[in-house]
């Protein structure tokens, strides 16, 4: 493991669409709202796996992401023959420290100029998604570029 992934840190973002939309908890859903006054997006934590050697290679950095409050991380299963996001009590730090990685909870990151894609390491060419209008789930897809917004925008906290 490299003392640079030993060391790491759970970088906290608030995740945006080019839209203005945020993503917020809204019960136990995780969905892209518009950015109102009293819109309080999640705080997503991003911790890198430090098992680089047992995953695949140049499809972006493995991290665990994870909601601040209530303390969850996101893991992507498959239901009724489908990937689906859903939140899960696991902590992205105890994610962290298992001995070898945990692949339904990891998304490989990948930044292009100011975005950000999400890709599933279980279930490889489905990314983190959300409608292209409105308010809607965030949810799994294929179809990038499509009717679903891939790329998001991570904003440190001020």
């Amino acid at each position: 493991m490299s003392k640079e992934l030993s060391m790491a840190l759970p970088f906290y973002r608030h995740v945006s669409d080019l839209n203005q939309r945020v993503w917020v908890l809204q019960g136990q859903t995780l969905i892209m709202a518009p950015r109102k006054a009293n819109t309080v997006p999640v705080i997503v934590g991003l911790y890198p796996c430090p098992h680089l050697e047992t995953l695949e290679k140049d499809r972006g950095k493995p991290m665990y992401l994870g909601l601040q409050e209530p303390q969850c991380s996101l893991l992507c299963t498959k239901i009724g023959g489908q990937p689906v996001l859903q939140l899960n009590e696991r902590t992205i730090r105890n994610l962290y420290h298992y001995p070898e990685p945990e692949k339904p909870f990891l998304f490989y990151h990948n930044e292009v100029g100011s975005t950000s894609t999400f890709e599933s390491a279980a279930f490889l060419g489905w990314f983190i998604a959300a409608d292209s209008t409105g308010q809607s789930p965030v949810v799994m897809t294929q179809e990038v570029g499509k009717t679903f917004v891939t790329e998001f925008v991570l904003t440190t906290l001020s």
